[in-house]
């Protein structure tokens, strides 16, 4: 017995046709406990089974057998590689002569046996196929056929209305796979329901399913009117005698829907029907558009909490708070001694200047009086203002010291001083008590006018200097962001033009300058996704994430692109409270969090000089509690600030960039095993670093050793 191939080396899902015969020389009258094969390995079908099994003679090995075929089969090979076809079995009964004594009967010849049968056990030898995998490079509209196949499309109607019910039939025949041809991928219009598929086979029989045709119906219902059009489908298939793939295509099929009835509206109602509700189809999925804002650049990382400019608001909010108390708290002194008050705010510049008036005023010399406290006001103007004796008038003084930055109130009390004078001079003696009034006003009146043109003068220049500084700042940062704003426009619009290649040159040059900001490193990440580079682009999108935790679209990204990465870790649960208090964390960016935290201190140190300076004891009550509880909130503020901060700046998490990395037992080639292997993609945490190697952690906690080059630190 013996099973015959048509053809011993094969590709996966090419046709085969097995023989199964029996050739014999004896008499056999029948057959018993037969084992057919089982073909593991193979898709079969048989083709051919015998009614009545009929010998024909046959020449094998130069001797004549009679021979009869017992079965036939097709068989498809399912996967690569060399496959054992086990053997078969069967028992052959048989006739077989023998020589027996006689009696030296003449009736021994009709009446005695000359056979008797036997058994005998036959098998075939096991039988070998090699099975070679297809080609790389399979279309997508590959669909599983190895064979010679042809296509066509057809739609039951092409004029339909809404609602109403229709198929398209698309038909792949030949010689083949038939049986096992997949159904095709049919891209319909957005509004039309489409339904499961319906297949039908005709083939012959007698090829066991290898000729012939396999049809695909799919129905689907128009739920909106229009003219619509089925795009061509594509269908791809394995020429064996050609060696390659052959993609067939169809035409497009045109359809015209119109009104159905469910559509049209009433003429009369009272009552208003609305549409057929259902959920949006998602037709695809695709990673979240680039920013084309304002990239909102900087030189460093732009964390508020622990820059100078922080320190110095700190400082002056707490500066401010204890100025804001010893003012109140002297005041308060000052308040409570009327007398030492006026003696106070002559300033030593004053008194000097009133000396001699002070001596003439003890004396009660009333003219000698008034001639030298005019003499000291206009000797104190015109040193202060710089003023020649010939431009003293009144006018000329008022003018001066408006222009100086001295107020109208003081202005006109010092010209109001010089008329008194002067009237003073020519009339009769009022009194000792006029005159102490007047020298007063002329002690406090030098003082406030003597500092507001000290005061004035200083904050010009200071002025001046200022606007001066930050003029040439601004004129050369300007020209800076003249250029980065060309070359983010650059980028957008190479970005929206399809030119991934060049937006990411473009946004690298920024970043290479030392720019950064969580939307360049997110329209990065996006440039690199659109060329296929996944490693690059979830590195960029976990960068923007660590600039800016709660930006929901680098977020969305990311975890569309780690659908791509090929390993699957289950990280290990976080304690519970840590995660809360990171999840409270990450609602806000470290700088809002540094904001707020300044905010609450404010209003904490607002509540504080409440505590300390409060008339009544519920106020005072109120700012100690108040006052306790923004702090306590203030100190949160500032650590969920801090947290942020310290997480951005750490270089403890990397992307593996190569696409496969053998992790091994110890920093070493040689002598180390290899404890795993990762791929491109994968996020590390790196542990520690000996040479050219570091000492990473996967999210499941397993541990080991890994080539520098083959990562990226975040």
């Amino acid at each position: 017995m013996r099973l015959s191939l048509s053809r011993s080396e094969v590709v996966v899902g090419e046709p085969i046709t097995a023989t199964l015969k029996i050739y014999q020389r004896a008499n056999i009258v029948g057959f018993e406990n037969a084992k057919l094969p089982t073909f593991n390995g193979f898709w079969s079908q048989e083709t051919y089974v015998p009614d009545n099994i009929e010998f024909k003679r046959e020449s094998l090995d130069d001797k004549i057998y009679n021979t009869a075929v017992l079965r036939t089969y097709v068989l498809i090979p399912q996967k690569s590689g060399v496959i054992t076809i086990d053997p078969s079995e069967l028992v052959c009964v048989i006739n077989v002569k023998v020589n027996n004594s006689t009696s030296g009967s003449i009736f021994d010849q009709f009446f005695q046996d000359d056979y008797r049968q036997i058994r005998k056990r036959v098998t075939t030898p096991a039988v070998k196929v090699k099975v070679n995998p297809l080609p790389a490079g399979q279309p997508a509209s590959f669909g599983g056929g190895v064979g010679n196949f042809g296509i066509s499309a057809r739609l039951t109607t092409d004029n339909l209305k809404t609602h109403d019910a229709a198929s398209l039939i698309i038909t792949v025949s030949g010689r083949g796979n038939v049986a096992l041809l997949e159904e095709p991928k049919v891209n319909f219009p957005p509004d039309f329901e489409v339904y499961d598929t319906k297949t039908t086979e005709n083939t012959d029989k007698s090829t066991g399913g290898t000729s012939g045709s396999k049809s695909f119906e799919y129905p689907f219902i128009p739920r909106s009117h229009g003219d619509f059009t089925i795009d061509p489908v594509e269908y791809s298939y394995y020429d064996v005698n050609a060696g390659k793939y052959v993609t067939l295509k169809t035409e497009p099929l045109h359809i015209k829907v119109a009104k159905g009835k469910g559509g049209d509206s009433a003429p009369v109602t009272t009552v208003t029907s609305g549409v057929e509700r259902k959920d949006v189809k998602s037709l695809a999925d695709d990673i979240r558009f680039i920013f084309t804002g304002k990239p909102n650049l900087s030189g460093s990382g732009a964390y508020f909490v622990g820059s100078a400019f922080f320190w110095i608001l700190l400082a002056l909010m707490i500066l401010g708070a204890a100025a804001v108390y010893l003012a109140f708290s002297k005041v308060a002194a000052m308040r409570a001694d009327v007398v030492g008050t006026k003696n106070r705010r002559a300033t030593k510049m004053a008194q000097k200047r009133l000396k001699l008036a002070g001596e003439y005023l003890d004396k009660n010399l009333y003219t000698a009086f008034y001639e030298e406290l005019h003499k000291a006001l206009i000797g104190f103007v015109s040193d202060k203002l710089n003023m020649d004796m010939s431009e003293i008038s009144k006018d000329n003084i008022a003018s001066a010291l408006t222009d100086g930055g001295v107020g109208e109130e003081q202005t006109k009390a010092f010209t109001d001083l010089l008329d008194a004078c002067e009237f003073a001079r020519y009339s009769p003696d009022g009194g000792n008590e006029a005159m102490r009034s007047h020298y007063e006003a002329a002690l406090n009146v030098i003082s406030s006018i003597d500092s507001g043109l000290r005061n004035g003068g200083k904050s010009l220049r200071k002025a001046a200097t200022v606007v001066t500084l930050l003029l040439s700042i601004g004129f050369s940062m300007n020209i800076q962001a003249k250029d980065l704003d060309s070359l983010w426009t650059a980028g957008v619009q190479a970005y929206t033009d399809g030119k991934f290649s060049d937006a990411s040159e473009v946004w690298t040059s920024i970043e290479k300058s030392g720019q950064k900001s969580a939307t360049l490193y997110y329209n990065l990440g996006n440039a690199w996704f659109k060329q296929g580079n996944y490693p690059k682009a979830i590195l960029y999108y976990e960068r923007a994430l660590r600039f800016d935790p709660s930006y929901s679209d680098a977020r969305y990204n990311l975890e569309f692109t780690n659908n791509f990465v090929q390993d699957k870790i289950e990280p290990v649960p976080e304690f519970i409270l840590k995660s809360v208090a990171r999840k409270v964390c990450y609602l806000m960016g470290s700088n809002a969090w540094a904001v707020i935290f300044l905010a609450l201190l404010a209003a904490a140190l607002m509540m504080g000089l409440l505590f300390l300076l409060g008339v009544s004891a519920g106020k005072r009550r109120a700012g100690f509690y108040c006052g306790i509880a923004l702090l306590l909130l203030s100190a949160g503020a500032l650590s969920f600030s801090i947290w942020q901060k310290s997480d951005s700046e750490k270089a403890d998490t990397a992307i593996v960039m190569s696409p496969v990395s053998s992790v091994k037992s110890s920093p070493s080639s040689g002598s180390s095993k290899d404890l795993f292997v990762i791929h491109e993609g994968t996020k590390v945490t790196i542990l520690d670093e000996v040479g050219t190697w570091k000492n990473i952690s996967l999210a499941d906690g397993r541990q080991g050793w890994i080539e520098t080059s083959d990562i990226e630190i975040i």
